[in-house]
């Protein structure tokens, strides 16, 4: 969550380490994407709640590849521009699974703490 003051701005910066949860869901529900869409789509669907820095998602993406979590091919995006569209592979589909876990199992102590 973002830091320091948020006078009139109710948007949130993503929390640490969900980035490529969110990510990684998102290229397996829709298909390949490139950053920019990724970015979009996930801000959409926060209902702009989330406000996503494209430097901090393309930073994420080129970790994920590095990885082997996506892999990016080149293509032409809607307006006929040149950009790299990213998609799951095998192992981001673990990677997936091993972090949908892992927020399932955090977010649930975290509800706990919250109603004691």
């Amino acid at each position: 969550m973002s830091k320091g003051r948020r006078a009139k701005n109710t948007r949130s910066e993503v929390l640490q380490g969900t980035l490529d949860l969110m990510i990684l869901k998102t290229l397996q529900a829709m298909g390949p994407l490139h950053g920019f869409g990724i970015a979009r789509r996930l801000e959409l669907l926060s209902q702009d709640v989330l406000h996503l820095n494209e430097g901090t998602v393309y930073t994420s993406l080129l970790r994920m590849q590095q990885a082997g979590w996506i892999a990016a091919e080149w293509g032409a995006s809607e307006n006929n521009r040149k950009a790299k569209f990213y998609s799951i592979t095998k192992a981001g589909i673990r990677q997936l699974a091993k972090e949908t876990e892992d927020w399932e199992r955090i977010s649930g102590v975290i509800g706990r703490v919250l109603t004691t």
